[in-house]
């Protein structure tokens, strides 16, 4: 059956057929040799847009973040972070892997870090001890359910790392969501953190891409780490427009993905043994608690599929569905109906 809406992932978008002609029509170059004038065009579009000194494109927000992991720091250095960031729980290890870091984790507050809590994890500066370089903070705050992290909170926690001598990263992967639904500039946000990633391929639609943008000192180390990773690409113009695309033309729109979001909270929680509260949506990410003793995520998910309906898993008791793009209001609709259906199976 060909699926009514696919809800796992804002990462399933299909580009536009005017992201895809402007693609087309890319002026590119060798970007490692001379440099590819679209890709040039980009990095300095998400600077600006980031309110940093300049940009690196690379293919992945993995990718982004882990140069900036690299960049910040030497091996056996602590890292402080959120024990349920993406950088921990879905980047394959890099962190110990690729950089030989050690992770120093807090319990967020729906991803938001604590000043006090940070302080405590610092070690002393003996010989004994892995010297502390780097903080990092993500926005939106995925395993929350893409909840926000306030300009307050972000300044609260560079404010210590300032005061600490501390670099600070911001994986930005949907900082643009952030900025729609706090009504801020992306910038103000960026301007928290030393380094900041952002994705394109999320809830802005292009098909592939990220950035990592910070100063001119951290980017020259970037681009060494980038070039270890194999992330220097060629005729990389082809796929920074769609994303240059993006930025330009889908930033705004993000705020139809919230609103959508919101109302598929709505047709879910109306289903008995589903809650989805949808004052708690935020931008576009849903997380529906399912009652195991009524609707065990393993039945329901292969049910909600038989409707036409993809989500995702996100807990033993809890289903994940994201607004994109490529979804609309009948397609929120026919999830509604799909859940109410999956549930009385």
């Amino acid at each position: 059956m060909t699926p009514v809406a696919d809800f796992r992932s804002d990462t399933v978008t299909r580009p536009t057929e005017a992201m895809r002609r402007v693609m087309a029509a890319a002026e590119v170059g060798d970007d490692v040799l001379d440099g590819d004038p679209t890709v040039r065009r980009l990095e300095e579009a998400a600077a600006e847009f980031l309110g940093h000194e300049g940009a690196l494109f690379v293919p992945s927000g993995t990718m982004a973040n882990q140069l900036a992991l690299g960049a910040w720091t030497r091996p056996g250095d602590q890292v402080v972070l959120a024990a349920d960031a993406h950088i921990v729980l879905w980047e394959a290890g890099g962190i110990g892997a690729l950089h030989g870091l050690q992770a120093a984790t807090l319990a967020p507050s729906r991803g938001v870090l604590a000043p006090d809590a940070i302080r405590a994890v610092l070690r002393p500066k003996l010989t004994h001890c892995p010297p502390t370089t780097l903080v990092c903070v993500e926005e939106t705050h995925g395993e929350s359910g893409g909840r926000t992290v306030s300009v307050e909170a972000l300044r609260a926690v560079h404010g210590v790392a300032r005061d600490e001598q501390l670099a600070v990263h911001m994986d930005g992967a949907r900082i643009a969501n952030a900025a729609v639904a706090l009504g801020v500039p992306a910038r103000e946000l960026a301007a928290c953190a030393d380094s900041v990633s952002m994705c394109f391929s999320k809830g802005l639609g292009a098909p592939v891409g990220s950035v990592v943008a910070g100063s001119a000192e951290f980017l020259l180390r970037a681009k060494v780490v980038r070039k270890r990773l194999g992330g220097w690409m060629r005729q990389a113009g082809i796929v920074a427009a769609g994303a240059l695309y993006a930025l330009e033309h889908h930033v705004e729109r993000l705020a139809e993905d919230h609103a959508l979001a919101r109302g598929l909270a709505a047709a879910l929680d109306a289903v008995p043994g589903i809650s989805a509260t949808p004052d708690e949506v935020e931008t576009n990410i849903v997380v529906a608690e399912l009652d195991p003793a009524r609707i065990p995520v393993g039945e329901f998910l292969p049910r909600l599929a038989e409707q036409g309906v993809l989500a995702l898993a996100m807990g033993p008791s809890a289903v994940r569905f994201v607004t994109h793009l490529d979804v609309g209001a009948e397609h929120v609709a026919g999830a509604g109906r799909a859940a109410a259906a999956a549930a009385r199976a």
